[in-house]
């Protein structure tokens, strides 16, 4: 039984490989660009990146495009896949792909796809590169901190292949500029980390018609999605996700944190997914038996030529969730398709491109970004600087401070004398029954936790990371009505302006 299955497969492999000669030298005339060859060009870093105007337009004729002989060697082992072949690299090399996000995701997809040869790749991003960026963003290094992400990526991907073009999208993608942004590229990856951008980028691409890859990741999670593909019959991303996500539930890498390499497997597996759509566009020529075979030698699937072709199933859509400490890191859901009420891609949808493009669709107000009250307002009186608190400090008058991150970041560094409640303590303090809006009733005393100082003479302060968890703990230890008299107050900015304006060695993350 293993002598006939290697025999098989060394029969499958002599077929392949006479069909790739056969493409060659069908191709050598008209394909190959260069017969003797093709010199790589040096990689100058101070090379002006393509600006977007200098992208041709979709309608170009795409038969013009060839390989080189350089390219024959570069591409040769994915090439010899039945799934890419020369009709394959060749589609690849017409394609232009859009990543939007030059960061933890789009860093490895766009190393994989400039790598796999695509012909095309934009970047949008409008960021700088930081210092925290570095432990996942890989293409990203010491020396470009400071540079924008766009620039930093372009220069780290000429070195992987020159041989793409490369655009560079230096600005936000907004409603406004979405769609004249994506028009010209045949496909687009959402490396971004927002809900609101998530949804703007899906209904730009449900506009234009284009196959559009999702992932996302936070810190040992994943999750991935292709949507729209094929276009028009995919599902769009509000057809999956028809609510957004609460404000409060919503973290991103800075607040929740990220495990480098799980950022990293999603973006590899972006790349991947985009390198299966791209290719399932190129033409599928019925496979020739090469002439100089023996007669009795056939491919492998024309055993199979005489059956009566079958209906073929309704195409079924998948997500790909990804827990790395799970003891099954990878598991695959089945999506419903497309939602006949979808706001994007249903026959009643009403977003248009005129309406993104005038600014009239509020994506921030649909999220419950500004105003949603996930970060509250406090008054003049409930707030206090980094300098006004140290002076206090100084003077042996700081009262007690509290500091509500969690007990892992709290272990990481701490002012002195601080002590570790957590938010998500402090949020199950009951509401007072003169605060909550209810007519009271008998209840049962809840007992002052032995945190909070009995003293009301003593002043009560929070701090945080950011500055914005500790103005929650403000809001809700004066609602819960355990403390009279005391002066509460939040303190504005957190342990980010404290090292920027106080104490330079304390460290940021």
């Amino acid at each position: 039984m293993e002598k006939f299955s290697l025999g098989s497969e060394n029969l499958d492999l002599r077929i392949r490989i006479a069909e790739l000669e056969r493409e060659l030298a069908e191709y050598r005339s008209g394909t190959v660009a260069n017969s003797n060859g093709h010199a790589t060009h040096a990689v100058n870093e101070d090379d002006e990146d393509e600006e977007e105007e200098d992208l041709a337009p979709q309608n170009q004729d795409d038969k013009a495009v060839r390989l080189d002989l350089d390219e024959f060697r570069r591409y040769g082992r994915q090439m010899i896949m039945s799934e890419v072949g020369l009709d394959g690299q060749l589609q690849l090399k017409r394609s232009k792909v859009l990543l939007i996000g030059a960061g933890g995701l789009g860093c490895p997809a766009a190393a994989y796809l400039a790598g796999a040869g695509i012909g095309t790749i934009g970047i949008v991003d409008h960021d700088l590169v930081e210092p925290s960026n570095l432990h996942r963003q890989i293409m990203h290094t010491v020396e470009k901190v400071g540079q924008p992400k766009v620039k930093s990526i372009i220069s780290s991907l000429k070195r992987i292949n020159p041989n793409p073009k490369y655009i560079a999208h230096n600005y936000a993608l907004t409603p406004e500029n979405s769609i004249d942004t994506l028009e010209k590229y045949d496909l687009v990856l959402d490396c971004t980390d927002s809900p609101q951008t998530r949804y703007m980028i899906s209904d730009a691409c449900i506009l234009l018609g284009k196959p559009l890859v999702s992932a996302s990741a936070l810190r040992s999670d994943g999750q991935l999605v292709v949507l729209n593909n094929p276009p028009g019959e995919g599902p769009c991303y509000r057809c999956v996700f028809p609510r957004p996500p609460p404000p409060d539930s919503v973290l991103s890498c800075g607040e929740g944190g990220v495990l480098g390499p799980v950022v990293g497997a999603m973006g590899v597996l972006m790349s991947t997914e985009a390198l299966k759509v791209l290719l399932s566009k190129a033409d599928k020529k019925k496979r020739r038996k090469p002439a100089h075979l023996s007669p009795d030698i056939r491919p492998a699937d024309a055993k199979d030529a005489t059956k009566k072709e079958e209906t073929p199933e309704p195409k079924k859509f998948y997500m790909t969730i990804y827990s790395a400490f799970s003891e099954t890191p990878f598991r695959t859901i089945r999506m419903f398709g497309k939602r006949k009420t979808c706001q994007a891609c249903s026959p009643v949808a009403t977003i248009t491109k005129e309406s993104m493009k005038n600014g009239s669709l509020d994506y921030v107000a649909f999220c419950g970004g500004k105003g949603s009250g996930k970060y509250p307002p406090l008054r003049k009186d409930e707030i206090i600087n980094v300098e006004e608190y140290n002076k206090l400090r100084e003077n042996k008058e700081g009262g007690i401070l509290i500091d509500v991150r969690d007990d892992i970041q709290f272990g990481m560094c701490a002012l002195e004398n601080s002590i570790n409640v957590p938010i998500t303590t402090i949020l199950t303090l009951p509401i007072a029954p003169e605060n909550d809006g209810t007519d009271g009733g008998e209840r049962t005393p809840i007992p002052i936790p032995s945190w909070l100082p009995r003293d009301a003479s003593i002043p009560i302060y929070f701090i945080c990371r950011l500055g914005n968890d500790s103005r929650i703990a403000v809001q809700r230890l004066k609602k819960s009505g355990l403390v009279k008299g005391n002066v509460i107050k939040d303190i504005k900015g957190g342990l980010w302006e404290w090292s920027r304006k106080v104490d330079k060695s304390f460290p940021l993350y």
